[in-house]
């Protein structure tokens, strides 16, 4: 069975191209104009193992906001595409991972019902071109677009490279563990029979 799905988008603010394999290994390339964000997303491909290829075109003369969050949005929809009826998975996921001084856990359901709770204080500012307030806005997105109940908390840290960089090796490491196929579930892990309404 493959758990892939290819989704673009395109408005008058982005112009996004995305594709993933949840049972990938880390390969693919990932362009979207903001620097620091390739870098997260390189480490979501290869902490998650997917393979994720994604081309951005958006609109960054006024910043990054709409192409990280529509990039967000479509990756969230493809996951949710690729995952099916959600047959024989895990559904749960959990991690903490640390980044030097920081700190940051995710824990995950994949539930059907979008979900966020997110708590990080991350030093105001930008890395590169990308603000800091731009992580809470990437995960509710895909959160949203992938149906998932996701939380995110940033435990501790003052160098807001360590923390973000953090959040998103803990939610690859939870949607890894989540996806996962578990070779005991025949069917889908949910008493209701469904996790995608």
């Amino acid at each position: 069975m493959t758990r892939s799905a290819r989704i673009e988008r395109s408005t008058a603010e982005t112009q996004v191209a995305l594709a993933v394999d949840l049972d990938g290994t880390g390969e693919g390339s990932r362009t979207t104009g903001v620097g620091f964000f390739d870098h997260m997303l390189d480490l979501l491909a290869r902490h998650g193992r997917l393979d994720l290829d994604v081309q951005v075109t958006g609109d960054l003369e006024t910043g990054g906001h709409h192409t990280v969050e529509d990039t967000g949005i479509v990756l969230g929809q493809a996951i949710d595409r690729a995952l099916a009826d959600r047959r024989g998975i895990h559904r749960y996921g959990h991690a903490v991972v640390p980044m030097d001084e920081a700190r940051a856990s995710c824990t995950l359901d994949i539930s059907g019902r979008p979900y966020v709770a997110f708590s990080a204080e991350l030093p105001p500012g930008a890395t590169g071109t990308f603000d800091h307030e731009l992580t809470e806005e990437f995960f509710r997105a895909v959160a949203n677009g992938a149906k998932l109940t996701l939380h995110i908390e940033v435990e501790r840290g003052t160098n807001a490279h360590h923390m973000i960089e953090a959040c998103f090796k803990a939610f690859a490491r939870a949607l890894r563990q989540a996806v996962a196929i578990d070779p005991t579930e025949t069917g889908v892990p949910s008493t209701k029979g469904t996790l995608t309404a």
